[in-house]
């Protein structure tokens, strides 16, 4: 018979969810408040991959990381470096004391987000009217994008080797843009679609204009307008569009959420929310840690991770083969030593969606960093699935350093899933699990996140770096 009571005995035993309000003090909960207006200063500045990349790398340079030489000299203890690929990804390290054949911690969050694209030929006009034709990129809810306001950001190449930069829609007194819905009284041929239906990607056409250029002779007068106006402000031509890079996101603000100003909404949450704490936590790096400290903010994942800035391709690897070079080993000797948390988000316990969790293995808000296990979709497809040994170690860390955490799955089995960069990383031969913010309202324009949670992922990654 035990001599512990049945209250002592569950507080043993039992893994029991805990909100962090519910035994933090004042001053830890403004620890994470004040953490986070950092937080939402960036989420306001930058919603596309190529501005986050670029924030990065200037707040690095400021900071005292150089630009990474890869012919150079071995990296010296405490040395901060940076690598940025292509303008959409980007890479900082932090040498440790250990020969870097030790193994390095690598901390991989990506900086895309669902959003609408251009095509290469988007304008046209029709019925009096100027638009927008897109392809959306990533998965969205398509009927969340219609009707709400929306900003154009992005690159514009020219032949002449020259690019603008276009950013329109944020910045008070600027033009917003809008993809249009039928009312409601026409609304029965919609009524009647499936509802993965109900705007198709072709009908996610974006009004940009209506006054027709004043001359009497020409069709396509509307069209005609709006390229002469981005010609006089950009010496853009119609032809430019092939060579662009135009991306239109919600034109929201980042905002304080409920009475208790205890969460934040906005935009891109998936997965800056887990960026900007690895990315500061890198930074914070005060002096030389054990193990070289490693954070990538990568692109593409949103797509399956492919092309050459996400992270199916090798540019991290080659990084790691580089830092390795310099020391005298090979790349594999460092990878197989190596540690990883991806960095991503997992989908917060919604009550009122509740028949699409398994509520003991979902995540909830405020209860702090979500560790998950594994990813993929109905029987773990597409998941790297961290081993035992290598979860009793996060675990540990994170306990060990009072590091508010829970464990969380994405759903019901049978419900889909989804993945993340993890399975890439680990196919490095790197042990990897994915450590991120539980979302609310994931991959829609807007998304809501709890300050506790930011603040205590921003925890774990700093203690993996230095602990």
């Amino acid at each position: 018979m035990s001599e512990k009571s049945a209250k002592e005995l569950k507080k043993l035993l039992f893994n029991k969810k805990q909100n962090g309000v519910d035994f933090m003090t004042d001053e830890e909960i403004k620890i994470c408040d004040d953490f986070c207006e950092g937080y939402k200063a960036f989420l306001s500045e930058c919603k596309t991959e190529r501005e986050v990349a670029k924030w990065a790398e200037e707040t690095a340079k400021a900071a005292g990381f150089v630009k990474f030489n890869e012919f150079g000299n071995p990296l010296k203890p405490g040395e901060k470096v940076y690598y940025s690929n292509r303008g959409k990804s980007v890479i900082l390290c932090v040498k440790g004391k250990r020969p870097i054949n030790e193994g390095v911690r690598i901390s991989a969050a990506h900086i895309d987000s669902p959003r609408i694209d251009l095509k290469q030929c988007p304008v046209y006009e029709d019925g009096d009217l100027g638009f927008f034709k897109t392809h959306y990129y990533g998965g969205i809810k398509k009927y969340q994008w219609v009707a709400i306001p929306l900003s154009l950001h992005g690159r514009i190449c020219k032949n002449d080797g020259s690019f603008v930069d276009i950013k329109i829609g944020e910045a008070e007194g600027e033009p917003k843009f809008c993809i249009t819905d039928i009312l409601p009284h026409l609304a029965a041929e919609q009524y009647s679609r499936k509802p993965n239906e109900l705007i198709k990607g072709e009908e996610l056409n974006v009004l940009i204009g209506s006054r027709p250029f004043k001359d009497d002779e020409e069709s396509e007068k509307i069209k005609l307008n709006i390229l002469n106006l981005l010609y006089e402000k950009y010496g853009i031509v119609e032809r430019d569009f092939l060579s662009a890079e135009l991306e239109l996101v919600p034109a929201f603000t980042v905002d304080d959420i409920g009475f208790d100003r205890s969460m934040i909404g906005g935009y891109g949450h998936d997965d800056r929310v887990c960026a900007y704490p690895a990315f500061e936590a890198i930074l914070d790096i005060k002096e030389a840690p054990e193990y070289t400290a490693i954070t990538v903010l990568t692109d593409k994942e949103e797509i399956g991770s492919d092309g050459n800035t996400g992270l199916h391709s090798s540019y991290m690897k080659y990084f790691i083969e580089d830092l390795a070079r310099l020391e005298g080993f090979e790349g594999r000797d460092v990878l197989r030593h190596s540690k990883c948390l991806s960095a991503d988000v997992n989908a917060a316990y919604d009550p009122t969606w509740a028949f699409a969790y398994e509520k003991n293995n979902a995540s909830f808000i405020n209860n702090g960093v979500c560790v998950t296990k594994f990813t993929g979709s109905r029987g773990k497809s597409g998941t790297s699935d961290a081993s035992a040994e290598f979860a009793s170690w996060v675990k540990a860390l994170l306990e060990k350093n009072d590091v508010l955490w829970q464990s969380g799955e994405l759903g019901k089995v049978d419900a889909g899933g989804g993945g993340t960069v993890a399975m890439f990383v680990a196919n490095l031969d790197v042990d990897t699990i994915d450590v991120g913010v539980p979302v609310l309202s994931m991959h829609a324009p807007y998304e809501i996140v709890s300050k506790i949670d930011v603040y205590m992922a921003y925890k774990a990654f700093s203690v993996f770096f230095t602990k």
